[in-house]
C-alpha cells in the first residue's frame, strides 16, 4: 500500500467510525492513529474505540493510538479530517505538524470547503479564497489546497458515549481531486477505503457532489436547530417542509450558477427526504450539546456565493440570521453554566 501511516484528525462521530473501519480492515498493513480530545480521548486510550454498525448491537472494537497532541505522532502518509468547517482553521497548525512530502489530506466536510475554488474549472473564480472559511488563510498556507482530496460523506453517525460511535445507516463516500484529475493517489485512497469496508466512489466533479449534499444540509440543519425537530417531524409539517423546499431551490440556483450539475430536482429531493425517518441532524446534535454550530459553510456560504453569482437567496439569508443568533445565545448560555 502507498499509505501506510494514517491519522484521523478529529475522531468524533464520523471520524471515529472511519478510524475503526480502517484499523479493523487494514490490520497490520497500516498504522492508524487518531487525534481527539476530552472524555472521548480518555475512553479511547483506556478501552479503544467502539463502533456500532447500523442495526448492530455488538460493537467493533479497535485499539488505536490516540492523542490530543499531533506533534507526538510521526509525519503521516495520509490524514483524514473529521472536523467541522469552523474547527479546521484552529487545527491548521496541528495538521501541518503531521505533513511530509507527498502527504495527502482527505477532508470530509459538509457545505462549502475552504479550498472550493482551488483548481476550479466550472466557474470563473479559480483560486478565490474566503476569509470566513479560512480565517487568516492558515489552512491555505499551512496545509495547502494541493494536498487536499475532497470527500462528501452520505453517512449518519453519532457519538453515543465517550469512546462509542453509532452509525445510523449503511452510507457511502465520494472522493475527488479539486482539479478533477483521476490521480494515482485518488485511486489508491479509494481502494484503501474499499478494503476497509467503506462504500466509496470517485468523481471528476467533486463540486457537483458538494452542492448535491448541501441542498439538503443547508435546509435541514439550521431549520432543525431552530425548531429542535427531527427530520421526519420537519417533513410532516407543511409550513416547515415548504421552507425546506425554498432553501433547496436557492441552493440549487447558486450551485448551478457556479457550474455545478445537480442530477435530481428539488421535488425529487423532498420526496426522498420523506423516507429518511426520525434523524437528528448534526447541527441539532451540536446545539443540544452546547457546541458551536457549523453555520458558515452550510448556510452563510449559500448567501455569500449567491451574492458572488448574482443569485438572490432571501430565505437562506433569513435562516442564516436566525441560526447565527441562536448560536450566539446558545454559546452564551452554556458559557455561564
Amino acid at each position: 500500500m502507498t499509505f501506510k501511516t494514517i491519522c484521523i484528525y478529529g475522531a468524533g462521530a464520523l471520524g471515529g467510525a472511519i478510524a475503526v473501519k480502517l484499523a479493523a480492515g487494514l490490520g497490520a498493513d497500516a498504522t492508524v492513529s487518531v487525534v481527539a480530545r476530552g472524555a472521548h480521548l480518555d475512553a479511547i486510550k483506556e478501552n479503544g474505540l467502539n463502533l456500532f454498525e447500523a442495526g448492530s448491537e455488538t460493537p467493533v472494537n479497535a485499539r488505536i493510538v490516540a492523542t490530543e497532541d499531533p506533534s507526538s505522532l510521526p509525519p503521516q502518509d495520509l490524514i483524514v479530517t473529521g472536523l467541522k468547517g469552523h474547527q479546521l482553521g484552529p487545527a491548521a497548525e496541528g495538521i501541518a505538524k503531521l505533513l511530509k512530502q507527498g502527504t495527502r489530506v482527505v477532508m470530509i466536510l459538509n457545505g462549502i470547503p475552504w479550498w472550493y475554488f482551488h483548481g476550479d474549472t466550472q466557474s470563473p473564480h479559480a483560486g478565490l479564497q474566503f476569509e470566513e472559511l479560512d480565517p487568516g488563510g492558515h489552512l491555505w498556507r499551512l496545509v495547502g489546497p494541493d494536498r487536499v482530496i475532497g470527500c462528501v460523506a452520505y453517512q449518519g453517525a453519532e457519538v453515543i458515549n465517550p469512546g462509542e460511535v453509532k452509525l445510523s445507516n449503511n452510507g457511502r463516500f465520494v472522493l475527488g481531486e479539486p482539479s478533477g484529475e483521476a490521480t494515482a493517489d485518488l485511486e489508491s485512497i479509494a481502494a484503501l477505503f474499499s478494503r476497509a469496508g467503506l462504500s466509496v466512489t470517485t468523481t471528476q466533479r467533486i463540486r457537483d457532489e458538494i452542492w448535491n449534499k448541501l441542498t439538503g444540509n443547508a435546509a435541514f440543519n439550521p431549520i432543525s436547530a431552530l425548531t429542535r425537530a427531527l427530520m421526519s417531524d420537519i417533513m410532516a409539517d407543511p409550513a416547515l417542509s415548504n421552507t425546506v423546499g425554498k432553501v433547496m431551490n436557492e441552493v440549487r440556483a447558486v450551485g448551478t450558477a457556479l457550474g455545478a450539475r445537480l442530477g435530481i430536482t428539488v421535488e425529487q429531493r423532498l420526496e426522498q427526504s420523506r423516507d429518511i425517518g426520525p434523524v437528528r441532524t448534526s447541527m441539532l446534535q451540536d446545539l443540544l450539546a452546547g457546541k458551536p454550530l457549523e453555520i458558515v459553510p452550510l448556510t452563510g456560504m449559500v448567501v455569500a456565493l449567491g451574492r458572488l453569482a448574482s443569485v438572490p437567496t432571501p430565505v437562506s439569508e433569513t435562516v442564516f440570521a436566525l441560526v447565527s443568533q441562536l448560536d450566539r445565545e446558545n454559546r452564551r448560555s452554556h458559557a455561564s453554566l
